[in-house]
């Protein structure tokens, strides 16, 4: 099974986890925080899923700025949608690949990808050309999970690697060479890492026990 068509079958679980699992608000709030848009930008998130992000960055951007989610599987686009026009605003959702922006740099402000480095092959080529999208002064942020190096919570990494695995589509552990889980730190840090090579004035965050990892800064 495709990773689209795996997360158009598990659009709806994927949309109850992703506004009401365990410290989400505060990876979502922590990310808008950082991002940090400007009154009035457009920032285009890579990767929405169901879209939960959008309420936090659109109060941060206010009425006057726009929201844009991409996003490559369908199931998961139509979830977004319902829910915006059920709020009265079905919002600008494409469907796309995060590695091959499909909007228009000289319209974008800001962007940021939630839950999305360790779905790429090569994170850090995504990040740069995201920094590309935006130009100069933009603002580029990150949030992603991986596993926890803090005292006290590491005893539940191994409940992270179940989660990871569980939330991968088919065939996608013997398909790698290392753990799901491991790939996915690997590239997590990739992108982190990339990020900071891009951007001044990078702040770093470690949230919801250290499990959540944020980033965002301004493209030199």
């Amino acid at each position: 099974m495709s990773a689209p068509s795996f997360y158009t079958r598990v659009a709806r679980l994927y949309d109850a986890l992703a506004r009401r699992g365990p410290g989400v608000d505060t990876l979502r709030r922590t990310l808008a925080d950082t991002l940090d848009p400007a009154p009035g930008a457009t920032v285009v998130e890579f990767g929405c899923g169901t879209a939960a992000n959008r309420p936090y960055l659109e109060r941060r951007v206010g009425p006057a700025g726009t929201y844009v989610g991409v996003d490559f599987s369908p199931g998961v686009l139509r979830v977004a949608r319902e829910r915006g026009v059920a709020r009265g605003d079905p919002g600008h959702l494409v469907r796309g690949d995060a590695t091959r922006p499909p909007v228009r740099s000289e319209r974008v402000d800001a962007c940021c990808g939630a839950f999305v480095a360790g779905m790429l092959a090569d994170p850090a080529a995504a990040v740069r050309d995201w920094a590309d999208l935006v130009g100069p002064g933009g603002r580029l942020g990150l949030l992603d999970l991986a596993a926890t190096s803090k005292a006290g919570w590491r005893a539940l990494n191994p409940a992270y690697r179940l989660f990871v695995r569980a939330g991968s589509p088919p065939g996608t552990a013997g398909a790698l060479a290392q753990s799901p889980a491991t790939v996915q730190d690997e590239r997590v840090a990739a992108a982190h890492r990339a990020l900071r090579e891009v951007c001044v004035d990078v702040e770093y965050r470690t949230v919801v026990g250290g499990f959540g990892r944020v980033s965002a800064g301004t493209v030199e």
